[in-house]
């Protein structure tokens, strides 16, 4: 099936499912709820904790994961780009990483499959984090509060990166943001909503948008072209999910973001080049669907948006355990 069918089907099929103003259900809409996260692991989860936010992880002693992916700010930087090692320019605009279980794969063109496989990637990535993961393991190694708890955890203090990746994506599990206006509606609660935000919603279905944006992360479990019905202009070098397989075909396909949260991760798209939510639902009507978006529509259906916020994580900031005369010096300006 052509992607202009693809999404022509799905705006019939979600037409067909769907009567506005009545009563609906989780299992008749394109997407579900989202569920709280369940730790059954609580010991690795609080270890995972304290690496995603322990910055002598990276060369300069200054970076952690919360630097690209801050969780008091979406789980993004709102930056187009992130900022590296020794001030670098990133190539590409950092996803979110709430809710980034729920991923068919991990980055724009899906080279990580799990979050483990994810979170060894910065560390070790000269433009990131800047580190690599024997000098991470070594910082590690040298601070006997950190052997200690991965002792308890793992069942041994030899400290590995493999346990390391463990933890963070561990921790990176429990990241999900359930409860928000829109799953009370879908789960019952006809209030949750406005009738201005409801009809943003079927003009999202209407239009197509669940073609690709569905399921309880409303994305993220599909690889798309990006500029179906026009090619997209951007002077960014990425060029999708090609880098992986090398397949042509895969030539500026990426991984559907997923719209949780969105009101909360601008700017948009892999360039970051949509500054406001407005822009990002005008380029996509554009040039996915072939749909130039009224004002009056573009803005109904950033009001539907704004209603997948959810309750975002909270919990008590890690106490990082001190180094020691033996733990390897930063070198911030390397």
């Amino acid at each position: 099936m052509s992607m202009r069918a693809a999404v022509s089907f799905a705006a019939m099929l979600a037409a067909s499912v769907a009567t506005f103003g009545a009563p609906a259900f989780a299992a008749d809409e394109p997407i579900s709820p989202i569920e709280p996260a369940k730790v059954t692991n609580p010991g690795l989860v609080e270890l995972g904790k304290k690496l995603y936010f322990d910055p002598r992880l990276s060369k300069s002693g200054f970076i952690s994961c919360n630097s690209c992916h801050n969780l008091s700010m979406g789980g993004t930087d709102n930056l187009k780009t992130s900022i590296g090692h020794n001030w670098q320019q990133g190539p590409i605009n950092s996803p979110t990483v709430l809710n980034s279980s729920l991923n068919v794969a991990q980055f724009w063109d899906g080279r990580a499959l799990t979050l483990q496989e994810q979170a060894g990637g910065p560390i070790a990535n000269p433009g990131e984090m800047g580190s690599t993961h024997a000098l991470a393991v070594e910082v590690l190694r040298s601070i006997p509060e950190y052997q200690k708890e991965f002792g308890e955890v793992f069942g041994e203090t030899k400290i590995t990166i493999e346990e390391v990746t463990k933890a963070i994506a561990a921790f990176e599990e429990t990241l999900v943001t359930p409860n928000s206006r829109f799953d009370q509606w879908l789960k019952g609660d006809k209030k949750a909503l406005t009738t201005v935000e409801l009809e943003g919603y079927e003009l999202f279905k209407d239009s197509g948008c669940t073609a690709c944006h569905n399921g309880s992360a409303v994305g993220g479990n599909t690889f798309q072209k990006m500029g179906v019905v026009e090619p997209y202009k951007t002077n960014n070098p990425a060029e999708g999910r090609i880098a992986v397989t090398k397949e042509e075909a895969d030539r500026f396909n990426f991984k559907v973001p997923t719209l949780r949260n969105v009101a909360l991760t601008y700017p948009y798209f892999h360039d970051g080049e949509a500054a406001t939510l407005s822009d990002a639902v005008d380029v996509m009507g554009r040039i996915q669907l072939g749909k130039k978006f009224s004002p009056d529509e573009n803005g109904k259906i950033v009001a539907f948006l704004k209603t997948l916020t959810g309750d975002q994580p909270s919990f008590a900031l890690p106490i990082l355990p001190p180094s020691t005369d033996k733990t390897p010096k930063p070198h911030p300006f390397d």
